[in-house]
């Protein structure tokens, strides 16, 4: 399989193969979603808290007289329904994260890219012979290759540091190494960018029996 290969100023070069293993997939929506809806709640933080009536300040006297007084019964100045009492039925500290298997989570990475693939939203970036570091140059590239406004770029071990540089402020661009790739950042990303380098990162990582 291959796809365009452009160089850091965003002029195209010609083609570059990908690993057909990777991009090649039919995705399957119904299955995409759980894998995004599985991450998404893996992310939540579950930090909500609110008092219960046991941990409220205030006195644990009975109000008043059971009888007689004409007035409503009550044991608990802290009751939910007195101001500022406890709160009942409120959110308590707890996980949201939902696991998943490694190879549902590869199945879905390979899905993900080959849908990017399909819409032909994958690109090569041949970041050799980056002289400086400037975010007006990568940003003019990105605009080249037509990135849209949530780019997606791939990078290897050996990127250039000059390419981190010029892309570490570009709103709205994602920069990710290649082995710690997963699906909704692809999903999520309006054309995936994988540097020179990093396409045999993926195949190393993801692709079985790759060396």
């Amino acid at each position: 399989m291959e796809t365009k290969i452009f160089n850091i100023e965003g002029v195209e070069e010609g083609t570059a193969k990908l690993p057909e293993s990777l991009f090649s997939a039919k995705p399957n929506p119904t299955f995409l979603h759980e894998v995004v809806t599985a991450y998404l709640s893996s992310q939540r933080r579950g930090t909500a808290d609110v008092k219960t009536r046991g941990e409220v300040s205030g006195t644990g006297k009975k109000p008043w007289k059971q009888k007689h007084t004409g007035r409503a019964r009550h044991g608990s100045m802290r009751s939910p329904i007195w101001r500022k009492g406890g709160v009942a039925w409120g959110p308590t500290p707890h996980s949201f994260r939902i696991d998943l298997p490694a190879q549902k989570r590869r199945a879905a990475l390979v899905q993900s890219l080959s849908a990017k693939f399909a819409e032909g939203n994958v690109v090569v970036l041949n970041d050799s012979g980056v002289k400086e570091a400037k975010t007006k140059t990568f940003a003019s590239a990105l605009k080249k290759m037509e990135a849209g406004r949530k780019p997606l770029v791939l990078t290897a071990p050996k990127t250039d540091e000059k390419v981190f540089m010029s892309a570490r402020n570009i709103n709205g661009l994602s920069l990710i190494p290649a082995s710690d790739i997963h699906a909704y950042a692809v999903l999520n990303s309006s054309k995936v960018i994988i540097i020179k380098d990093a396409v045999a990162t993926l195949e190393k990582t993801f692709v079985k029996g790759a060396k």
